[in-house]
């Protein structure tokens, strides 16, 4: 809905970015409640700000502490440890629990083993700021995990895994957190008695303070490095001109990106400013992603939304399961994801179906877009809304490719039967997208007759042909 109704597109584009550079995903049942306040209120705000503001939100987030499991990782706090160590409390322990020495010491080890969980710290470096080639080593990767110990989530109810940290607080109390170390910020909490109170070295950089501001700087180190740089400009490049985007203009990105300490919205103005951005190679060459199809579509129709539940749907079955994405690259950006048979076809049924008004909760007036002008046939109708759904483009070709077959009856049926049988689906697609020349199956016209405007049946036909043609697809 925020996509389909908003005034300022280009937020919602970064927010769809911005959300897939992050990816966190509801197949992890006890993160998914998280998730819309995680693009509500940890992407959105920051989309176009600085970068480092972004990856300290996100990091800070229940989804991401919870998605990869950072919210559990524990280290090991010197002074814990030497009670710990405590011969005499080990014997106490031990008598408690009816465990001998050697099996007390087995399972302080194993418990020290298993604490530290290194997903976060790993992510962190490979998708979210330096890129898999950023220069940054397994050890560093440890390093990086020892000092995120102690980022979790602060307790919500006395129930799961908060009932341990709520009995913390409860003995601490509330108002001497601060005073122990602990940083509460909302739904996030920094338990200093769960950090790795050692120093560490990241990057050849030592951290030493030993406690949340670790965090906070590291995150800084790996929001300002030039390999972040490079590897979110390349990105945004990708997102925005093409697939394999020029080099030079991602150099020009990336001198931005170092030159204001990652502020998105200049790194843009330096896109948009670049002739790289303009070029002949660049305009329309990328695909769009089933959700962005969808919304533009609806958008191009100037259609109210009364109800988004269906247009979901459609995404799902035109390949994009919204925030089910499990792996935390996030989609893949690039044409060849998206584009096959089968996603063609279905893109091709979303919109004859939408067009012709059979997606329930989505109204529009196909009449209203030419200022209620009654074409006279379908012929005529096709230049005219080709321009309207494909504005400051050259729609001749299209015209040509399309106009064969917007009067065939059974193109629903066709495409519908093609969508569901893989043979028929390749068939159909090379019949109906490349090439031109495919025999019109037009009903015979009674002398004097005129397709009905009223309903719009013809001009539906003409419209959902037109924004399942390929060129409808580009962006």
């Amino acid at each position: 809905l925020r996509a389909t109704y908003s005034e300022n597109q280009l937020h919602e584009v970064l927010t769809d970015f911005w959300f897939n550079h992050f990816n966190v995903s509801i197949t992890k049942n006890q993160c998914a409640r998280f998730i819309p306040a995680f693009e509500r209120d940890v992407i959105r705000p920051h989309v176009a700000g600085k970068f480092e503001y972004l990856l300290l939100a996100t990091a800070k987030s229940p989804a991401m502490l919870l998605y990869l499991d950072n919210f559990s990782s524990v280290g090991v706090n010197e002074k814990l440890a030497k009670l710990a160590d405590n011969k005499l409390v080990q014997k106490r322990i031990g008598k408690k629990m009816n465990l001998t020495s050697e099996q007390l010491e087995k399972a302080g080890k194993k418990r020290k083993e298993q604490g530290l969980n290194e997903n976060y710290a790993r992510e962190v470096m490979e998708l979210h700021t330096l890129g898999v080639d950023g220069g940054y080593t397994q050890t560093d990767v440890t390093e990086a995990a020892r000092i995120f110990t102690g980022w979790t989530i602060y307790p919500m109810g006395n129930f799961g895994a908060a009932v341990n940290m709520r009995k913390t607080i409860d003995k601490i109390g509330e108002d001497k957190l601060e005073r122990n170390g602990f940083v509460h910020e909302g739904d996030f909490i920094f338990a200093m008695n769960r950090h790795d109170s050692k120093p560490k070295a990241v990057l050849g950089k030592t951290f030493s303070s030993g406690g949340y501001l670790e965090g906070v700087d590291l995150l800084k180190l790996l929001a300002h490095h030039s390999a972040t740089a490079k590897f979110i400009c390349k990105k945004l490049a990708v997102h925005f001109v093409n697939d394999n985007p020029p080099p030079v203009l991602i150099d020009k990105m990336t001198k931005t990106f170092l030159d204001t300490k990652g502020n998105i919205s200049e790194v843009l103005v330096t896109l948009v400013s670049s002739p790289e951005f303009w070029s002949k190679e660049s305009l329309r060459a990328k695909t769009k992603s089933p959700f962005e199809y969808a919304i533009s579509t609806i958008r191009v129709l100037n259609a109210d939304v009364a109800q988004p539940f269906l247009v979901n749907q459609w995404i799902t079955r035109m390949g994009q399961k919204l925030y089910f994405y499990q792996a935390p690259t996030g989609f893949p950006d690039k044409a060849q994801y998206w584009i096959n048979t089968g996603s063609l076809l279905n893109r091709m049924n979303f919109a004859l179906a939408l067009a012709s008004k059979k997606i329930q909760g989505v109204s529009f007036d196909l009449a209203t877009l030419n200022n209620n002008h009654e074409p006279e046939s379908a012929q005529a109708a096709l230049p005219i809304y080709a321009r309207i759904m494909l504005p400051q483009r050259d729609i001749d070709p299209t015209i040509q490719r399309l106009k064969s077959f917007i009067n065939n009856p059974d193109i629903h049926k066709n495409v519908e039967e093609a969508s569901q049988n893989k043979e028929a689906a390749m068939r159909t697609q090379q019949d109906t997208l490349a090439t031109n020349d495919r025999p019109v199956m037009e009903k015979p016209k009674q002398k004097g007759s005129r397709d009905s405007f009223g309903d719009n049946s013809m001009l539906a036909q003409v419209v959902g042909i037109i924004l399942g043609s390929p060129e409808f697809q580009r962006k």
